[in-house]
């Protein structure tokens, strides 16, 4: 199923994402200093300039969610894009850089939707005054229902049984997977579709804010449950830290990972992590700033309605070197 999916994703992602590379921008979205040209050598669009709100509930430290914002730069830079980048993982807060993004007139507004009950509200008021909305990395189930025009990301309960097929099929029958953000539906997800593939899986919960906490929990986890034969962090600080807690507990677990880092690509070509499911998060960053820009531009609206897929993609030991030079870029 996954390598399937993958050829799917490839080819949408060949139709909509531009063949010209250039070098990301500001922190703030701030155009390349020549006017004509990006530092990559790629001519910079010539339409009007406008401002696009990127919005996540990123937590301090996640290095995820800075090959998001690379993605989402490298778009500003070559679309004449002031981007606005904001992030808190409390769902309030959240709200609250939302609002901020209205009042400040922006002409559209990327967010993700790990918490969509907190963000309703808001993004109706985005719709009212008439901004375009994309969502991104979490909350395709809703993400059409609370105004967004597409989605980008990967489908996580798909994602989280592939991990559980590959798991199967190599004879686990005990993971534990560790969920770092209680309440988090792509989290949620992931490790709903792990039991989907196998029953005996169970759920761990940890503050994902806390690494010291992480680590203690899990070794405690493990240390209590001797039946377990993987352990599966579902972002790669976590299971990261996950690795430690394996070795404190002299636990003989292996662990699995979702998400990616070029410290994890690493990991897995050193043998330490089996492998890992990719969502491919620089195109979600991408992605949601184009597809913004081309909806002003010409009111192009991607996806038909529906979710674009940037995942999953299974890294291991068949591929994880090739991953690697490419993490190492911050792109993957």
């Amino acid at each position: 199923m996954v390598k399937k999916f993958s050829w799917r994703k490839a080819a949408l992602v060949a139709a909509v994402v531009p063949m010209v590379a250039l070098s990301a921008c500001s922190a703030q979205g701030g155009r390349p200093t020549d006017s004509g040209n990006a530092a990559g050598g790629g001519q910079v669009a010539n339409t009007q300039r406008i401002k696009v709100a990127l919005i996540t509930h990123a937590a301090a430290g996640d290095t995820f969610w800075d090959i998001v914002r690379k993605g989402a730069e490298e778009a500003a830079a070559k679309d004449n894009v002031e981007l606005l980048y904001t992030n808190d993982p409390e769902a309030g807060r959240q709200a609250q850089l939302v609002q901020q993004a209205i009042d400040q007139k922006v002409d559209g507004i990327a967010v993700t939707l790990a918490t969509p009950d907190a963000l309703k509200d808001v993004l109706k008021k985005a719709s009212d005054a008439g901004i375009p909305v994309v969502s991104l990395n979490a909350g395709e189930d809703v993400s059409a229902k609370l105004g967004a025009f597409t989605h980008f990301g990967s489908n996580e309960k798909l994602a989280g049984e592939a991990v559980g097929a590959k798991l199967a099929e190599q004879g686990f029958k005990h993971p534990i997977c560790v969920i770092q953000q209680q309440g988090h539906v792509g989290l949620e997800n992931r490790c709903g579709g792990v039991k989907a593939k196998v029953p005996g899986s169970e759920t761990l919960y940890v503050d994902g804010k806390d690494m010291t906490s992480v680590q203690s929990t899990a070794t405690a986890k493990l240390q209590a449950s001797k039946d377990a034969d993987v352990i599966i962090g579902l972002g790669a600080p976590i299971t990261l830290t996950l690795l430690k807690s394996v070795k404190d507990a002299g636990s003989s677990s292996k662990v699995a990972s979702f998400d990616l880092n070029a410290e994890l690509a690493q990991k897995i070509v050193d043998g330490s992590v089996i492998f890992t499911v990719d969502q491919q998060p620089w195109l979600q960053g991408y992605m949601s700033v184009d597809a913004l820009w081309q909806s002003k531009r010409g009111g192009f609206k991607l996806g038909g309605g529906q979710p674009v897929l940037t995942g999953p993609t299974i890294v291991d030991k068949n591929n994880a070197n090739d991953v690697l030079k490419f993490a190492q870029q911050g792109v993957r």
